[in-house]
Parts: structure tokens; sequence; C-alpha cells
């Protein structure tokens, strides 16, 4: 296991959540300062018949940049990216942004896996991932594969989670580096945005 004093350098952190996540969120993102540098790239599960508010939801509550990520857009720092109900998201090798409306994985569109996966190949070491609550399977192997190329992966705890089946399916897949309540995770996530290496 990792210790966040190992000071790993990080260039950007990918977070998935699914049942409860807007919650989840809310508590991890809170006291984000202004100078957080960090890109957040986020896939919640939603459902894709009507437009998402987190944008504005979190806009309202956070010191730093809020958007939903647009196809070929470069990722900038400070910038906190959510994914598009009905469509994958995913990260090309140039960092920047790709929207599809491929068959949805474990049930979902954005997948979480999708997003994690690709943004493990584009930042490598570089990344951590994050992964809260849900009700289904998905985030598990793309936490996997961060943690296959040297990222780190940190995981809610499942006593705490609102639904603890994908916590539980990401600890089973690849133990992770972190499993901590949402208080640890804000405050790793905080630890983090100090040691970036942008």
């Amino acid at each position: 296991m990792k210790s966040a004093a190992q000071k790993q350098a990080i260039e950007a952190v990918v977070i998935g959540a699914s049942a409860g996540g807007v919650h989840a969120l809310l508590v991890v993102l809170a006291n984000l300062p202004p100078s957080f540098r960090l890109p957040l790239l986020v896939a919640v599960h939603l459902p894709d018949d009507r437009e998402s508010q987190l944008a504005g939801i979190f806009q309202h509550r956070l010191p730093i940049a809020v958007r939903e990520a647009a196809d070929k857009e470069g990722i900038a720092p400070a910038t906190l990216y959510f994914a598009c109900p009905g469509y994958h998201l995913s990260v090309e090798m140039d960092r920047t942004f790709s929207l599809s409306c491929e068959a949805p994985v474990n049930y979902s569109r954005p997948s979480i896996d999708i997003l994690m996966e690709s943004a493990a190949e584009a930042y490598g070491a570089t990344l951590a991932g994050i992964l809260l609550t849900g009700a289904n399977r998905d985030g598990a192997a793309g936490m996997a594969r961060i943690h296959q190329q040297g990222g780190i992966t940190i995981v809610q705890d499942p006593a705490e989670a609102e639904a603890r089946m994908m916590p539980d399916a990401a600890i089973r897949k690849s133990p992770p580096d972190f499993v901590l309540p949402l208080d640890g995770i804000r405050n790793l996530l905080l630890e983090l945005g100090h040691t970036h290496a942008g």
C-alpha cells in the first residue's frame, strides 16, 4: 500500500460514482481551495433521457471551473469535468476528450470503466483514481487498470457507502492503495493537490 507521504506526483484525478454519488461527491469536493490545480474527470451514472444539472450544482459550490466535457476538448488544470449523460467519455493519448455512443458497459453510459481505463493509458503513474458509492460493478476494471499503470487507487469504505456493491467489487478485483471514508478521501485529495506534477 502506498503512503500519501510518498508525495507521488499526480497530474489528474478520475472519479466514478453511481447510486448516492452526488452526495458523496459533494463531501469529497467540499472545501477545495482556489489554488487547487488538478483536473478532475468525473463519471456519474445518471438517466440519459434528461439534461444533467451536475455542472450547475457543483459550480456554485467550488472555486474552480466546472463544466461538462466536450468532444475534442483539451484537459485544463483547475477544472472539474463531468461526463455527459448518454455518452461514454474517454481520454485520448494527447489528453483531449472523446465522446462516443457505443453500447452501455455494465448497463451504464457513461461508463466509469471506459473513462478510468482510457485515463490510465493517457496519464500512467501520474493518475489518481477514486471510486465512490454505487450499485453495480462499474469502475472495478478501471481501478485495476489505474493500479497496473502505477497510479494511485482510492476506494470509498464500503461500510460507509450508500450502495456498497461498486466499492466492494473494486476491492475484490484489485486491492486499492487506500480504502477511506469520504472525509479521508477529501483530505487525501487535498494532499494530492499540493503535490501535483503540473
